[in-house]
Formats: structure tokens, sequence, C-alpha cells
């Protein structure tokens, strides 16, 4: 198992988004930021939360995917000393920012297809990440044969509103908050914009809870804010 805890390079022939490793390296000093920013202050709140209901044992393994700067890591190993995090990205500037903040390990894996061992993981902890996986199922199904039997997957992430005109709203809103946040903080208007267009294609929180349950976790459970427009999932392999 140890091999795996060591940093990696998956061939650049797995990646089929080029494109979001790319733009991801050009926010990534301003990442924790503008997630502040669309998160209206509380991401770290709900990533805290997430954190502690997900009840992780001594010693847990656990896999901070699409780990971004590295914030469940630092979480998880602020409150589990004893816990081994290893965090996970297609982009080399949020693992070296990730791997500075908390000396986690750190590895360059793409998410659907993850360089690990069956049943290796505790808990697979994912922050605003599914919602950018090319092949949303598959990515699950990846994360859930990297999980032990009764293991957990964490997720927070975007979300359609079920409510049609508070979607419309909504949507509208990120749009403009993309918009104003590319072009002062990069000269470029279109750079966040990336987040409302990744939830285009996306679900509701209800539907992705469905949709877990249909894919082999149970039970289910998830919190809704911004009136369905951000979901915290915990999902127990069963």
């Amino acid at each position: 198992m140890v091999r795996f805890l060591y940093p990696m390079i998956v061939p650049p022939e797995k990646f089929d988004r080029r494109l979001m490793r790319q733009m991801f390296g050009a926010i990534a000093p301003r990442y924790n930021f503008v997630t502040s920013v669309f998160s209206y202050g509380m991401d770290r709140r709900w990533k805290r939360t997430a954190v502690r209901k997900a009840a992780l044992p001594g010693g847990a393994l656990v896999l901070d995917l699409a780990c971004g700067t590295g914030d469940f890591s630092q979480l998880v190993l602020q409150s589990l000393p004893t816990a081994t995090a290893v965090a996970a990205d297609i982009t080399r500037a949020m693992l070296e920012t990730a791997r500075g903040r908390c000396g986690c390990k750190a590895i360059c894996a793409d998410a659907v297809v993850l360089p690990f061992p069956d049943g290796l993981f505790d808990c697979v902890f994912v922050g605003y990440g599914l919602r950018n996986f090319p092949d949303l199922n598959a990515a699950i199904q990846e994360i859930r044969r990297v999980t032990r039997r009764g293991g957990m997957l964490v997720s927070l992430d975007f979300f359609l509103p079920a409510h049609r005109l508070w979607r419309a709203l909504y949507l509208g809103y990120l749009y403009a908050q993309g918009a104003f946040w590319g072009l002062l903080l990069h000269g470029r208007p279109r750079l966040y914009t990336y987040i409302p267009n990744s939830l285009r294609g996306f679900t509701t929180i209800g539907d992705f809870s469905l949709l877990l349950k249909r894919m082999g976790y149970a039970p289910v459970d998830a919190h809704s804010y911004v009136l369905g427009g951000i979901g915290l999932h915990w999902a127990v392999k069963a």
C-alpha cells in the first residue's frame, strides 16, 4: 500500500479536459478567495460540518479528491492528527498549494482513473468537484471502488435549485459574480463563469441523492444551503 502514498503522474493522454487543467492552474493563487466569495463566506463552516459528521475513525486514511488547495485535507488533519490525507487533483498548481498548506501526500490523478487499489480509503471527500467531472457516473463508480465497505463519500458542491424561478435567478447571479471577479482579478471576465456553465448539465440535490443510492450507497444524507444552490452529502458504501 505504501507506494500509493507518494506522488505519481498520470500520463497526459488519460486527461480529456486539458482546458480545465489550464484554467484551474490560472486561478490557483486566488482559489481560496473566490471559493469564499461564491459560498457567501460559509465555505469553511460547511466543510467543518462535513468532516465532523463523517465521524472518521482513529488512524483514518482519507482521499481529498479534486482537492483544490487542500481544505478538506487540512481540516481532517486538524481534527484527527492520527489520520493520513491524500490530496488528488489534475492541476499541479493546486496540488503544490495543498501539500504546502498541510503536508499531505499529493497525487496528480484523473477522477475516473484513480491509481489506488480497491477498498483503500475510509472516506473520500470531494469539494466542488463532482460537477466538473466529464463522466459523473464513472467518477462515482471509481470513488466507490477505492472506498472500503462501510466507508463514506462526502461531497460539497453547487447544485441546480429545484425551484425553476430561483434556478434562473441563481444562475444569473453566478454569471454576474463570475464575470465581475474574473475581470477584476485576472482581466478575464469569462474565467469564473465556468461555475454556472458546469451547473447547466448537473442536477439537483435530491436527484443526486437518488443517484448515489442507485450506485450502491446507503444510507445517504444531505443538507441543502442557499435554497438548494449548495448541497452537502454524506453517503455510506453499502
